[in-house]
């Protein structure tokens, strides 16, 4: 799952902001020579408050690859929940990033390689272990691409993509917060297939073929325009679903998900300190008996991001979420949420302290629901229809 960056594939970086003390005219022990320049690399894509290594571990292959850059991520969490279903744990410690990020950015050829373990903790859903979640999703090659640019308006990438759908990110230090949302339980994280990046003006297209909820299966087709308005904001729709129907069921591949088509409306502003990211999503299943779904489903939600920085070290973020499901049980329609036509709401506050490299945030959220079925909520037994969390993530970005 996600954002606004067209020239693709996920994962840490971004501008560390690093103490400066100006030198004074009178001292002779300042250097006359010009610091090396901040390094800001495309990949991951990080939407802050987390900030990447600006002056990354690099080295110079003497071909057309150029530089090539090396970058990672080292973090771990605690986490300790109300109502934790019977599949989880009132309170627990894990990995959620071990990671190393190659890649190159200059030239015709360019590339993308991500490797090591993660966890992927989601608001509302049992929490699945780093070992687990790896296995069990993306593997130890989550994400890599091959990118070729012939010129500046025009790229192509092959390989194991980021979804274009959403305003969040797959990985804990990508995002604002440090769970995933209600509605990117909706979407899907890391598309295989092909992608092609237009610009024209203040214009980005990107067309993406891919096997959507990670199925190995090329059938699903999505698209994502942004209009850039000003310096400060722009405005993105997302759009995509699967162009076949398959019963094909993992643990990354839910087969109503998989079958569905799913439309967003994302709009982005900063204003000073202030980020505020608000959109809106509709994801719709159709009926189709041979993959089992007996009836057609779907959910609309709303959701509102927002970050306040303080100043280099210090941030604050905030998301308000809501999702609604129709279809009954009844008529066979697939449970999309909390059972048919149920409905919920969520609200994270995180604040984040980061210094060079180090970080430290926790994550408070709360998520209610209604109209369940019993069984499929929170509890033990699956008959809560709340359920609180506090989660603690520290690591370094290097």
């Amino acid at each position: 799952m996600k954002n606004t960056n067209f020239y693709l594939t996920a994962l840490a970086t971004g501008l560390v902001l690093l103490p400066y003390s100006p030198a004074k005219a009178d001292d002779t022990s300042a250097s006359t020579a010009a610091a090396p320049a901040a390094v800001s690399l495309s990949m991951p894509s990080m939407t802050g408050p987390l900030a990447g290594n600006s002056a990354p571990f690099s080295f110079d292959t003497h071909s057309s690859i150029g530089k090539v850059y090396v970058t990672g991520a080292a973090t771990a969490i605690g986490l300790t929940q109300s109502n934790a279903t019977a599949t989880d744990r009132t309170s627990l410690a894990d990995i959620s990033n071990g990671q190393i990020f190659v890649q190159n950015t200059d030239g015709q050829f360019q590339f993308f390689v991500e490797g090591g373990a993660y966890s992927i903790p989601d608001l509302g859903t049992a929490y699945t272990r780093v070992g687990k979640t790896t296995a069990l999703t993306y593997g130890y090659l989550p994400q890599g691409y091959i990118k070729l640019v012939p010129n500046s308006a025009f790229s192509l990438e092959a390989g194991k993509l980021p979804t274009l759908f959403g305003a969040e990110y797959t990985f804990t230090f990508e995002n604002m917060n440090i769970e995933r949302g209600l509605l990117w339980n909706q979407e899907n994280a890391v598309n295989r297939g092909v992608q092609a990046n237009y610009t024209t003006g203040p214009l980005a297209l990107s067309l993406s073929l891919n096997d959507g909820f990670y199925s190995g299966r090329l059938n699903w087709l999505s698209g994502a325009a942004t209009y850039t308005i000003d310096s400060a904001s722009s405005l993105e729709a997302v759009a995509g679903g699967s162009l076949s129907r398959t019963s094909y069921s993992t643990f990354a591949t839910p087969t109503a998900q998989n079958n569905s088509s799913i439309y967003n409306i994302i709009y982005t502003r900063t204003a000073g300190a202030w980020t505020f990211n608000p959109y809106l999503q509709y994801t719709y299943v159709p009926e189709d008996v041979s993959a089992g779904l007996d009836h057609s489903a779907s959910t609309y939600g709303a959701a509102m991001l927002v970050k306040y920085a303080f100043n280099s070290n210090v941030s604050l973020a905030g998301r308000g979420e809501y999702i609604g499901s129709s279809g009954s049980a009844a008529a066979g329609a697939p449970n999309l949420l909390y059972g048919q036509g149920s409905r919920a709401w969520s609200f994270t506050v995180t604040p984040t302290y980061q210094y060079n490299q180090f970080f430290g945030r926790v994550d408070a959220s709360y998520v209610g629901a209604s109209g369940t079925t019993a069984g499929d909520a929170f509890g033990n037994s699956g008959n809560n229809t709340s359920q609180g969390r506090l989660v603690l993530e520290t690591g370094v970005l290097f």
